[in-house]
């Protein structure tokens, strides 16, 4: 499952291309769920908790939750595959949660189980979501032995 804030384009653009695209290689491929962006000219502070607020009221309540965030580990695409192998052998319905442009409320990094990070760039967060699939598609490869990740290249 992936929670995200903000709704892609209704003609699907770019982004929407990009996670479609690689979510439909997954196995399982994953469940979107979009919440609502706060309204223009809401603060910064009020925008993440409204957002943070409707993230949490969308995650299922025994759900293992990977909050996607700058300031989380970076494990690299082999430490992923281990990292995503763990958490689905925990048994507990996955999540990821992507905040919207001021990143996630304190309360959504305090309920997650791991804060991810896709480095040290700030990425739009609707390209995230694409990012995400892509390095969850090459989790599964690696896992899988399938020659799709090229490690270890100079």
């Amino acid at each position: 499952m992936l929670l995200a804030v903000g709704r892609l384009r209704g003609d699907g653009g770019p982004e929407a291309a990009l996670f479609a695209h690689y979510n439909a290689r997954l196995r399982p491929p994953l469940r979107l769920v979009e919440v609502a962006e706060a309204p223009a000219g809401t603060s910064p502070a009020e925008r993440r908790r409204r957002e943070g607020a409707a993230l949490l009221a969308a995650l299922p309540r025994n759900a293992f939750a990977v909050a996607l965030d700058l300031g989380g580990e970076a494990p690299g695409s082999e430490g992923l595959a281990v990292l995503t192998a763990r958490w689905i052998e925990s048994g507990r319905p996955l999540a990821f949660l992507v905040g919207g442009a001021e990143g996630l409320d304190p309360a959504v990094l305090a309920r997650a189980d791991y804060v991810l990070s896709l480095g040290p760039f700030t990425w739009p967060h609707l390209l995230v979501r694409g990012l995400l699939a892509e390095q969850l598609y090459r989790a599964q490869a690696i896992r899988a032995g399938h020659p799709y990740h090229r490690g270890g290249r100079p």
